[in-house]
């Protein structure tokens, strides 16, 4: 390394104990230690061994400190030597803290600090801009993040020479310049600046003239790069040229080109051929229909090619794109469909999870489906759990296939057989939960039920009694009713687990009075001082062919009782009609001091114990309303749709705002996997039974 001894002999004159750090658990004595140590590791010295630098001197609320303009000299010098092991990290430091300096609003009382921080930058600010030009390309790529304004890129650009560089000043070229048309404004004439870019007029100009000098000349990467670029500034440039994308992401030749020279800035690694068509396809976002043409078209040229790798991508793409916008399962069906016979695993896995949670409509593939749900085999490509097999029966069960059912249980269970945890992702497909498979099938609890037992009694049997999956099998027996009358010797041992009693009780409730001989255990767990447990038990004792009347003097009373109007089994009293009548007043009481959830069952019970729409109805439709405005509180939207679905009413508004939702091509669900597929159907079945009111 050659240091200037000059500058290294001052570390110590400064007055580091007086100081403050970033971070209080980084005192800033660590500043000048990490400053020596790297200094000594020279060319080994880590990414590592600068993070202690950041913990010092980038603070979390956007302040600058006295300590990062007192390091700036040093850092700088490490930066710049071509002997030092990590310059790439110093000059992401110098990025962090120059962002802080000069974004957004200052701090009151910091003027000292920036005036020190500004005076520090400029003594400083040949040296970071020879950065630029540095001869080693991951610090000149590194500096693109110090580069401000379309002119230093466009100079950039005029002389990199690096592919690896190249790239990611082109990108940062359709960023600056979209930036620049905002700030600027319409032109002086009326005229956008993107029409004067288009003319050829000013900077931005120059930049459109560099990304159509790419298009046609450069080579393919660089292409898709360019449309990146251009998207910033059109976005439909994708849309118009995705011919060019097609032809790149299908040319097998192009695809190890992506992984040497897509570099994003403050991304570690660079970019896969795989990991540009996932963020090409965020470039369609605003024109679905383009978006699945341009998946389909993908598909079609894997298909010409027998490009394995392609088809993978493709179904990837086509689960982010289906997520998203149910209006593209009309062109992405046929492609799963077709991909169900690949000879690779992990394109039929992804295809039989893409039909499966298309639900009904994978109908015409049913026939296909039944010949994999013994297919063994797995995705050893990514996370997604699970065998091809198990997606083709959860595709059967989802479309109402009976091939769907003779092992259905034991392979949902089998993930679970020794190990009981599960890793995946919540964007992504993945193995759905028991529950979410089988409470739909209760037209065929009774073959499913015995297999159903079995595995209850082997996870009890492996957990003692409570297991992790506990919870999943209440709900399906809850889902079940009275057609899970014959499990109910196993619930009877739960009722005296308060790790999931409750769950066993609306298992008890939802089995209704064939399960009476179990009040007696409801009674003996019942908790004396526990104020919930009263009324619990004479909820469930009712349901279970109990007296109706005393049943809704302990749970009115609960009502009554609670100090805030967030406590008390409020969402219980709608079950007994107009009995309610005579807590109408903390009813509503209930229903104009609480949101959400409560909010609407408050609201119901009101129609329960009065038999008017008003006030309920009003209160209801806000929910309705708030998601036609952009709101997603799916939940409480859902909640309030079946309370007015069983008042029998909505008002011409709500009619209105229903219609608008039903419209809207995005899923009316705040989840990313297949729950999102779910959650949006039962909305849309919901609010179609909503339309048909009068």
């Amino acid at each position: 390394m050659s240091l200037d001894t000059a500058l290294w002999d001052r570390l110590d004159e400064v007055p580091w104990g007086r100081l403050e750090s970033a971070l209080p658990q980084h005192p800033v004595a660590e500043v000048p230690r990490t400053l020596r140590r790297l200094v000594r590791a020279g060319g080994a010295a880590t990414e590592e061994d600068c993070h202690p630098l950041f913990s010092c001197l980038v603070t979390e609320d956007g302040r600058m400190i006295p300590a990062a303009a007192a390091a700036l000299p040093f850092v700088v010098a490490l930066a710049t030597d071509p002997g030092m092991g990590a310059r790439g990290t110093l000059v992401e430091l110098l990025e962090c803290l120059h962002r802080a300096a000069t974004n957004g609003p200052r701090p009151a009382g910091e003027d000292e600090a920036d005036e020190e921080w500004s005076a520090a930058w400029r003594r400083q600010r040949d040296a970071i801009r020879a950065l630029r030009a540095d001869p080693d390309p991951v610090v000149r790529r590194a500096a693109l993040l110090l580069v401000t304004g379309v002119a230093p890129l466009l100079e950039r650009w005029r002389t990199e020479t690096d592919p690896a560089v190249r790239l990611p000043v082109l990108l940062e070229l359709g960023a600056a310049a979209a930036t620049e048309v905002e700030a600027t404004g319409p032109g002086p004439d009326g005229a956008s600046q993107h029409a004067m870019a288009g003319s050829g007029a000013g900077p931005v100009g120059e930049v459109r003239a560099v990304l159509a000098d790419v298009l046609r000349d450069g080579e393919p990467v660089m292409k898709v790069a360019a449309l990146h670029a251009w998207a910033r500034l059109d976005r439909d440039a994708p849309v118009r040229r995705a011919d060019v994308l097609v032809e790149v992401f299908a040319d097998p030749g192009s695809r190890p080109r992506f992984a040497e020279i897509w570099w994003e800035q403050e991304v570690e690694d660079p970019f896969s051929h795989e990991d540009v068509i996932r963020w090409t396809g965020r470039l369609f976002d605003h024109a679905p229909q383009a978006a699945a043409a341009f998946v389909v078209r993908l598909a079609g040229a894997a298909d010409r090619t027998g490009d394995t790798v392609l088809r993978r991508a493709v179904l990837d793409e086509a689960w982010q794109l289906l997520v998203r916008r149910p209006s593209a399962a009309a062109a992405l069906l046929p492609v799963a469909g077709g991909l169900l016979a690949d000879p690779d695993d992990t394109v039929r896995l992804k295809a039989a999870s893409l039909l499966a949670v298309l639900g009904r409509r994978a109908a015409p593939y049913a026939d296909r489906l039944a010949r994999l749900v013994d297919d063994p085999a797995e995705d050893d490509h990514s996370y997604i759990e699970g065998t091809v097999g198990d997606y083709a029966r959860w595709a059967l069960a989802r479309i109402g296939d009976t091939r769907a059912l003779p092992g259905l249980v034991e392979r949902l269970y089998e993930p679970y057989r020794e190990h009981y945890s599960r890793g995946y992702c919540n964007d992504e497909p993945r193995l759905p939960d028991i529950d979410d498979v089988l409470v739909p099938l209760r037209a065929h609890a009774d073959v499913l039920l015995p297999p159903l037992r079995e595995t209850m009694r082997h996870h009890a049997a492996r957990c003692g009694g409570h297991g992790p999956l506990t919870g999943a099998f209440l709900r399906v027996l809850e889902g079940w009713g009275r057609d899970a009358l014959p499990a109910l010797p196993e619930v009877l041992p739960l009722l005296g687990d308060p790790r999931c009693s409750w769950a066993a009780d609306d298992v008890l409730a939802a089995m209704g009075p064939a399960a009476v001989r179990a009040e007696p255990a409801l009674r003996e767990r019942m908790v004396p001082d526990h104020p919930a447990g009263h009324w619990r038990v004479a909820w469930i004792a009712w349901r279970l062919g109990g007296d109706a009347a005393s049943a809704l003097r302990v749970i009115g009373g609960a009502v009554l009782d609670g100090e805030d109007p967030r406590d008390g089994p409020v969402h219980l009293l709608a079950d007994f009609g107009d009995a309610v009548a005579p807590y109408a007043g903390r009813v509503r009481h209930i229903m104009e001091n609480t949101d959400g959830w409560r909010r609407t069952q408050a609201a119901f019970a009101l129609w329960a114990a009065t038999g008017e729409p008003e006030p309920s109805v009003p209160v209801l439709e806000e929910f309705v309303l708030a998601v036609a405005a952009g709101d997603d509180g799916y939940g409480a939207f859902g909640d309030a749709l079946r309370a007015l679905i069983r008042i029998g009413t909505i008002t011409p508004a709500a009619r209105t705002a229903l219609r608008t939702i039903r419209e809207r091509d995005g899923r009316l669900s705040p989840y990313w996997d297949y729950r999102a597929f779910l959650q949006d159907e039962e909305l849309r079945a919901m609010i179609e039974d909503a339309l048909a009111l009068p």
